[in-house]
Formats: C-alpha cells, sequence, structure tokens
C-alpha cells in the first residue's frame, strides 16, 4: 500500500524536500481529501479544488508564518489549513467547535488575517507590512486574491494605494474567469486578453530556463536578456493596468504547473518593489462535476460525491420562495428588473437570468454599485430588486442611505440569508440588519414568514412608490397558516394562534419556524400560547399594536437579529410606556459574534431554541401567578 504522504505532513517544512513525483501525488491526496470533507460536510468545493498547486508553490517558496499569507475571502484556504498542521481536525471543518472554512487566526500562527468578505486581502495584507516594516520585524507579505474579487472597488483602492509606494508587496492574482457566478465586467474583460499571451509566457519561461543553463555565461546572458525585455516592453506595451498603477507584472503562468510557479515565485521573492503575479487556474478542477458547474460547486452543501447530488430541504425554501414570487412579478410587469452581485444562483436569481436575460445585471462583487445602479434605475422608472446576503448588504449601507432612501426610489432589496446562517461562521451571519437598515427614514422593512408571505410581500412592495426591504433566513419555509395569506396591511402582522389566552409571543418572520414548533410543545403539554407574526418590523401601526396585545399579561419577543436597535427593543419600549402592567422578555442576538454550528446550534447558543422559547413562556407564567399572588 502507497505511503500516504498528506497524513504525515504536520507543517510547511515538512513538503520542502518533496520531489516532483511526490508533489503530483500530495496534490492529488489534497483534492481527494478536499472533495470526501466537502462532500460529508458541505462547503466550498471549486475554489478549493483550484488553488491546490499554487498553495503548495507558496508554501515551499515561502516560509509561513515568518512570510504572512492573506486570503482573500478565504473560501480557498482549505490546502493552506492542510499544509499548516491542521489534517487531523481536517474532518470537523464548518462544524461546531471544529475548524473554520475561512482564515482564522485564533486557530494558527499560519492563519495571518482573519477574512470572510470579498476584496480586503490587499488592504490588510499592505497594513501587515506596513506594521511589520515599522515594527523591524522581517518577512514578506502575500495577498492572494481571485479575479472575481478584483471587481470589488475596495481592491482597486488597494492597488492604487500600494502602487504609489516603495514596498514589496506581492499580489497573486489568481485568474479562474470565476468569482461566485461567472465573472462580468471591464475587469474580467481585461484579465481575459491578458491571459491570451499565456503561450508566450510558456516559451518565455522555458527559454529563459535554457539560457540560465549555459555554463558560466548563462546568468549574465539571463541578466542582459531581462533587462533588454523590460525596457522594450516599456516602449511597445503600455496597456497593462498593473504596470500603469506602479506594480510589477509577472504572467500569467499555469497555476497547476508547481515547478514554473516555484521558479517564478523565487524571483519574485528577491524583488524589493509590488508585484502581480497573474496566475491562470481551473475552478474545480480534478472533479469533473465541478469542473463543468463551478458555481453550483462553489458553496454546496452535503452532497453524492459519485453524481453530486445535494441534500435537499424537505419543502421550499425562502430562497426558491423568493425566486419563483419574482418570476411571476417580472412576468405581469415589464418594468420588474433584477440585480445581483456575483451571486445569481444563491440568492435565486440564475432563473429570472434564463427567463429575462434583457432585465438581469450581475455587477460583479460590488454590492455599493449594485445599490446605487439599482438607485439610477428606479429613478429612470424601472422597478429594480436587488438581492444581496444580508451579511454582504452591510457594506453598501451608505448607498442604501444616500442613493436610495434619501432619493425616495422604489428599489426592493431582497436580503437573503438574514438572520442565523448555518456552517459559514461569524463573517456571514445576517443579525444586523434590522439594527442597520430600521433607523434609516423612508425605508419599509418586512420580514415573511412563510411562502405565501414572501409572495404577497414582495408584490405589495412592487407597488410602493417607496422603498422596501425584504429580510428572509436561509432555511425551509414553515407550513403555511391561514393567516398568512390575509391581505397586506402596512404597519401589522397577523396572528398565527389565536385563542385568547394570557401569553402573547411575538416574533419576526425569519424565526416563526421555531416559534410554532415551541407554541406546538406548549399546546401538547397543556400550555398553550398565543402567536404574532410581525409582518413589518417598520412602520410600525403602534396603535393597532398596542390594542393587540392589551389583552394580554405577558409579550415575550423572539427576534432573529441583534437585540440592541432591533424591533423588540422598541416594541417592548412602547408596552412600558402605554401598558406598563404587560410584562415583556425579549429573545434576541446578544452583542457577541457567534461560532459556526447548525442552525438550530446557532440558535441554541444564543437562547433562542424552541425549547428556550418554551422555557421564557414559562417563566413569564410563573411571573404572572406570583402577581396575582401579590
Amino acid at each position: 500500500m502507497n505511503r500516504s504522504i498528506l497524513s504525515g505532513i504536520r507543517s510547511p517544512k515538512d513538503i520542502q524536500g518533496l520531489s516532483s513525483p511526490e508533489i503530483v501525488a500530495l496534490s492529488s491526496e489534497i483534492r481527494k481529501k478536499i472533495i470526501e470533507v466537502v462532500g460529508a460536510n458541505g462547503g466550498h468545493l471549486s475554489s478549493n479544488l483550484g488553488v491546490v498547486e499554487l498553495t503548495i508553490a507558496l508554501h515551499r517558496v515561502f516560509s509561513s508564518p515568518t512570510d504572512a499569507f492573506v486570503w482573500d475571502v478565504g473560501h480557498q484556504c482549505y490546502t493552506h489549513k492542510l499544509l499548516t498542521g491542521r489534517y487531523d481536525r481536517f474532518t470537523t471543518i464548518r462544524k461546531k467547535d471544529g475548524i473554520s472554512g475561512f482564515p482564522k487566526k485564533d486557530e494558527s500562527p499560519h492563519d495571518a488575517f482573519d477574512t470572510g468578505h470579498s476584496s480586503t486581502s490587499i488592504s490588510a495584507a499592505f497594513g501587515l507590512m506596513e506594521a511589520r516594516r515599522l515594527a523591524g520585524n522581517p518577512g514578506k507579505v502575500v495577498a492572494i486574491i481571485g479575479d472575481g474579487a478584483l471587481t470589488g472597488g475596495m481592491a482597486l483602492e488597494a492597488l492604487s494605494h500600494v502602487g504609489q509606494g516603495n514596498n514589496d508587496l506581492i499580489v497573486i492574482l489568481n485568474d479562474n474567469k470565476m468569482s461566485i457566478s461567472p465573472n462580468t465586467g471591464a475587469i474580467s474583460q481585461y484579465l481575459s486578453r491578458l491571459t491570451m499571451g499565456a503561450s508566450y509566457q510558456r516559451f518565455k519561461y522555458r527559454f529563459d530556463r535554457a539560457v540560465r543553463r549555459i555554463p558560466l555565461a548563462g546568468v549574465p546572458i539571463a541578466s542582459f536578456v531581462h533587462r533588454f525585455k523590460r525596457g522594450l516592453k516599456g516602449l511597445l506595451f503600455k496597456d497593462n493596468l498593473f504596470v500603469d498603477l506602479g506594480f510589477e507584472y509577472v504572467g500569467p503562468l499555469n497555476g497547476h504547473n508547481v515547478d514554473e510557479l516555484e521558479k517564478v515565485l523565487r524571483d519574485v521573492k528577491a524583488l524589493h518593489h509590488p508585484v502581480v503575479v497573474h496566475v491562470l487556474t481551473r475552478k474545480g478542477k480534478g472533479y469533473s462535476l465541478a469542473e463543468n458547474d463551478p458555481s453550483s460547486f462553489h458553496g454546496i452543501g452535503p452532497f453524492c460525491i459519485s453524481d453530486g447530488k445535494v441534500e435537499k430541504f424537505d419543502s421550499m425554501s425562502y430562497t426558491e420562495a423568493f425566486s419563483r414570487s419574482l418570476l411571476d412579478e417580472a412576468a405581469r410587469n415589464p418594468r420588474v428588473v433584477a440585480i445581483t452581485a456575483a451571486m445569481s444562483k444563491g440568492t435565486g436569481l440564475a432563473p429570472f437570468q434564463h427567463r429575462f436575460p434583457e432585465r438581469f445585471f450581475d455587477v460583479g462583487i460590488a454590492e455599493q454599485h449594485a445599490v446605487t445602479f439599482a438607485g439610477g434605475l428606479a429613478a429612470g422608472g424601472m422597478r429594480p430588486v436587488v438581492a444581496i446576503y444580508s451579511t454582504f448588504m452591510q457594506r453598501a449601507v451608505d448607498q442604501v442611505i444616500h442613493d436610495v432612501a434619501l432619493q425616495r426610489v422604489p428599489v426592493v432589496f431582497a436580503l437573503d440569508r438574514s438572520g442565523p446562517v448555518p456552517d459559514d461562521g461569524e463573517t456571514h451571519q445576517g443579525l444586523y440588519d434590522i439594527a442597520l437598515f430600521r433607523p434609516i427614514p423612508g425605508l419599509t422593512l418586512v420580514c415573511p414568514a412563510s411562502a405565501e408571505e414572501t409572495s404577497l410581500l414582495l408584490s405589495w412592495a412592487l407597488r410602493q412608490d417607496t422603498p422596501t426591504v425584504m429580510r428572509y433566513p436561509k432555511a425551509a419555509c414553515p407550513t403555511e397558516m391561514p393567516a398568512f395569506s390575509e391581505e397586506i396591511s402596512p404597519g401589522r402582522g397577523v396572528f398565527a394562534h389565536r385563542d385568547g389566552l394570557d401569553v402573547l409571543i411575538v416574533c419576526t418572520g425569519g424565526v416563526y419556524a421555531e416559534v410554532h414548533e415551541a407554541t406546538n410543545l406548549l399546546a401538547r403539554s397543556g400550555d398553550p400560547v398565543d402567536c404574532y407574526a410581525l409582518r413589518f418590523i417598520k412602520p410600525l401601526d403602534e396603535e393597532y399594536f398596542i390594542d393587540c396585545v392589551s389583552d394580554y399579561r405577558a409579550v415575550v419577543f423572539v427576534e432573529d437579529g441583534v437585540a440592541a436597535g432591533g424591533v423588540s427593543e422598541y416594541l417592548a419600549r412602547l408596552i412600558g410606556e402605554r401598558r406598563p402592567q404587560i410584562l415583556t422578555e425579549t429573545l434576541a442576538f446578544g452583542e457577541v459574534f457567534y461560532p459556526q454550528g447548525s442552525r438550530a446550534q446557532i440558535l441554541s447558543f444564543a437562547g433562542m431554541s424552541p425549547a428556550h422559547i418554551v422555557d421564557a413562556v414559562r417563566v413569564m407564567r410563573e411571573r404572572v401567578a406570583a402577581e396575582n399572588l401579590a
């Protein structure tokens, strides 16, 4: 039986002496391990399979952690983790108490900076490099960024800053012609033009290697040829963006040839000015299903390795409900357009793209541009729907305020993955959108509790002349209740259960499934409770709400957002001012970053599981009984 190379690696030093055949074998083992674990746990597959050789080459040339790597987004760091002492724990990736699917400083000294969102690596790496310079610490700093992440404005801002200075930052541009959805825009087209020179780069590599092998005269000749080529390129070729910004440009290189990568990286390591190394890789390499459909295998749930089939919700998900509803609205109204920031499949817009391609816009990983672009579309008479994950929408708060709310234009924001988000950890939790957007004047916030309400609220939002945020979780839609089909009345929610009892649960739609489970548990134990689902987070019909709660002795709020600045905080204060005799309790997320785990585990950690809701209701009943005795 062949000895496993990967299982014996405890640090990057262990790969330094490997031969070329052993490197090939190691690459194969790494791919097999990643496919096996992601198949069981879910995770980011295509991006990780594409950078196996690149990661090996980086660790053979540079000396981590003395040399620091900053991975943009970080969803391509699995090989890095396997080579830096985490092989034994790799099966726990993205699981509760397991290793993260992204770089984490607390997890390993080889992870120089926590990442999880796009286009941040060059800024962070430059900061690390300058801190080392000021402190007199040794080591190179390398930023690894994909061509998709390069579409983000922050990456271009950082390139402009770095190129102005006398520094030796190394930027590895991992060009796989993909972000999450296929890349669009001028940057992608520009990189494609650069990659047309790949055949030249192969010739250049072979020619340089041959010249250097000439006895005695090889090195001087190679040095002369290098200087001559730089001078000639300076005279004849002026259209390289990176050179214009002040970088040395190297590439494009074959990102799956470790020998070629190592040779170039060793040369680059000796430079004393900023450099961009352009590397061509294939997303999903080594697993044919992912190579043929890298978008579907970008971020994926547990799947069957033999056929690639993914575990499905037993019922329709909120994303699917939104997708179907938007198609219906677009069929009725030709002014409805859809916008995504490189997430057409994840946000459910792929069917819209297929059916209405002329009304679909993928702006790349550029949420700020997406929002202001939508504002312009709305000002021009269109009805734009911007579908972005809640955690990524945080990056465009200024644009929502200045370019949409202040303009009072009818943009609809569909915030997928609001509330607790399973498996991806702190960087992907959608817990802050209510607190961020509720204070903004003129902005309506709604939270459907079912597939039917998703359809009703989207239709209502598209008929308004002011902007609306509709938030919903990454979860299956709960069983429909008759109340969820009731006509929309602005500022008012609906009673999912109303039997005239003494305790009322008031919840946001995203956590209704857990509340419903809790009400069933209470009913079966002879301790039933009423439930009011907030359709509107803002505006609120305060008189109607106070009238609804006036007959209750206690109200338990359950909100899938942070407590500070949340709607529950506001309504509890309103009850305290208008009906001080009513007891209130709030279950919401605290001011901590919540670790990775399943949705149920995150809710349990936050004290918001169905069992916690049941306990809160029973405690309130005990308090009511104590007051009666007093």
